[in-house]
């Protein structure tokens, strides 16, 4: 009989499901751009039933991580994000020592060993270098988020933005634009604000390679490029970078079933 556990990763800004069949193979997975206390998690929830036909009793071990984790009562249990992080990171690069990740509100840095986490460093208390801080500059650029990437791609040069505070940062950019800097230099300067932010936090926690990103400003192409350069190493990055906590939250759900199992 094959055992199907979920991980429900809950951020601040969006909503994340993993389904795995025996603890080794991704059976539905789905983002929701809602996060905690918002509908975000019902509606992934909706998403994953429509593409599985799976429902809540079809699952053997539900595992939430997260933000909002402790809000959502249909959990077996609740896991620290930064565990899940680690653990889905290792589950999608393999070998990893070190892993950067830029949420919605905050960035992590997480030292692993073996696939486990040993060691972590947060920002959570300033919004600069997180997803919010990108909203923000491409609001003031009046571009969408999605945006970034191609046209940090079009720069010929990186304007200045030396402030790695939300609020100066947006007067900086302000005044670039004042001057006709055009806006892919612009773009490639806020992307090199962010990295110089992310890196710092990775040399403090011990970086070691190989890195690896997670989250879903992963899908920037430009802040990419830039971390890997302010580290001078290459940055390995997934096209479910985003799910790997909840992808992590669905691996220690099957450690639970194996664990209830066993006693």
């Amino acid at each position: 009989m094959d055992i199907l556990t979920m991980g429900i990763d809950i951020g601040s800004t969006s909503s994340k499901c993993v389904v795995l069949k025996n603890g080794t193979d991704i059976v539905a997975k789905e983002i929701v751009n809602l996060g905690a206390g918002t509908k975000g998690v019902k509606q992934v929830l909706e998403k994953i039933a429509a593409e599985t036909g799976l429902d809540r009793d079809d699952i053997d071990v539900l595992v939430a991580t997260g933000y909002g984790r402790n809000s959502f009562e249909d959990a077996d249990k609740t896991m620290s994000e930064l565990s899940c992080h680690a653990r889905g990171g290792a589950f999608l690069f393999g070998e990893v020592n070190t892993i950067v990740d830029i949420g919605g509100q905050d960035i992590k840095a997480l030292s692993l060993r073996n696939g486990m986490l040993q060691n972590f460093l947060m920002n959570d208390k300033c919004a600069a270098g997180t997803g919010r801080f990108l909203e923000v500059m491409a609001r003031v650029l009046d571009v969408e988020i999605d945006e970034l990437g191609e046209l940090d791609a079009q720069a010929t040069e990186k304007a200045s933005i030396s402030s790695t505070c939300t609020v100066f940062a947006e007067s900086e950019v302000i005044s670039a634009l004042a001057k006709n800097i055009p806006i892919p230099n612009v773009v490639r300067g806020i992307h090199a604000s962010v990295a110089t932010r992310v890196a710092g936090l990775a040399r403090r926690v011990g970086l070691k390679e190989p890195v690896a990103m997670t989250g879903g400003v992963s899908k920037n192409p430009g802040i990419v490029r830039a971390l890997e350069e302010e580290l001078k190493c290459d940055v390995k990055v997934s096209k479910d970078s985003q799910l790997a906590g909840a992808l992590g939250a669905a691996l220690y759900a099957f450690d639970e079933y194996e664990k209830k199992r066993k006693d």
